[in-house]
């Protein structure tokens, strides 16, 4: 159940990121948070956050999965055992990642940390480049499709990469078994 519980974390766990703290002059700073506001960022990463809780129990499910059927040490009766398992689990752990996705604090909280991102990894001249982009009508279109765009990303992931993982998962746990 434990192995459960972490299978599910990590699948969940891309959606968090590390707290960053940088130093940037108020000019730049102010040149970023212009930029966020013109690249609508908050409603765009409200729409990711929708996104990512409409695909995430799939691919917590998936990942799980591949885990689970990789895993040499089990037989298929543990493995059925430990799918109905990641199959009771799931529902809860969907719910309580719906919350964290919906929480107000948490968008507050990533455009608190993404001003000093940008600040600290553009000039103001580039920020300022970006903001012209960003007020374009491709550049909008760009900013209203890319949570849209993440997700079949983040999907296109999961089926591409997940077998692959999955398949050098199982190779190492064959590998050490023979040690």
């Amino acid at each position: 159940m434990k192995k459960i519980v972490l299978v599910l974390s990590a699948a969940a766990a891309f959606a968090g990121l590390p707290s960053l703290a940088f130093a940037a002059d108020a000019q730049t700073t102010a040149a970023a948070k212009n930029l966020l506001e013109v690249m609508d960022a908050r409603k765009t990463m409200v729409a990711s956050f929708a996104e990512m809780e409409k695909a995430m129990p799939s691919m917590m499910h998936a990942q799980a999965a591949s885990m689970i059927q990789n895993d040499a040490g089990l037989n298929a009766a543990q493995k059925r055992d430990a799918m109905a398992k990641v199959d009771k689990v799931l529902p809860g752990v969907a719910q309580a990642l719906n919350q964290l996705f919906r929480d107000p604090g948490l968008v507050d909280e990533m455009m608190a940390e993404m001003v000093p991102m940008y600040a600290d990894n553009f000039t103001v001249a580039e920020i300022d480049q970006l903001t012209a982009f960003y007020a374009t009508s491709v550049g909008r279109k760009m900013m209203t499709l890319m949570p849209k765009l993440s997700a079949e990303s983040v999907a296109l992931s999961q089926k591409i990469v997940l077998p692959r993982v999955g398949k050098l998962m199982q190779q190492a746990m064959q590998d050490i078994q023979k040690q």
